[in-house]
């Protein structure tokens, strides 16, 4: 009995924090029969002009954007995303959505070299969302890393909006 009963309690903790824990995850709100489950499109974040990948699961749509920042460097970017839907409109799928990235938020060239800021952050956006396609328009919060050479501080931590806009159409 002494050998085992830590074993039964750790089952019985488990088996409580389970249940506990079962309340907070979120709930499945895409029925992803109503939708493509692959989208390919392309889009603009800040300055970064993009192809994307668009994901859509029962929990939100995952995603990935590779490009370019149009300025004038040129620099190769890319972020990964989620979005959950928090309010749809009720007859489809179309509503906001809450979600959170992670990836390149700035560039600039620097005696000659180009400098990339790498961030994460949380945005609100307003998805259309149907069968042939993705419209997202998104307005975010992010914030980056310090970037500096020498002792130029080329990109500050600090807090920075961004904007998005994607379409993308479904395979």
């Amino acid at each position: 009995m002494r050998k085992i009963f830590p074993l039964v309690l750790l089952c019985a903790i488990g088996n409580v924090t389970h249940a506990e824990l079962s309340d907070f995850l979120p709930q499945a709100k895409i029925k992803t029969e109503n939708v493509s489950a692959l989208n390919l499109g392309v889009g603009i974040t800040q300055r970064l002009g993009h192809v994307n990948a668009e994901w859509v699961n029962p929990y939100g749509i995952a995603y990935g954007k590779v490009g370019a920042f149009i300025n004038d460097d040129h620099e190769i970017g890319g972020q990964i995303g989620l979005r959950y839907p928090v309010a749809l409109n009720g007859k489809d799928l179309n509503g906001f959505y809450l979600g959170a990235f992670a990836g390149h938020l700035k560039s600039k060239s620097v005696n000659g070299n180009d400098e990339t800021q790498l961030g994460g952050g949380v945005d609100l956006s307003y998805v259309l969302l149907n069968k042939e396609r993705i419209s997202t328009l998104s307005l975010g919060l992010a914030a980056g890393e310090e970037v500096k050479v020498g002792n130029y501080v080329v990109f500050e931590t600090k807090p920075q909006i961004q904007f998005a806009y994607t379409l993308s159409v479904g395979f």
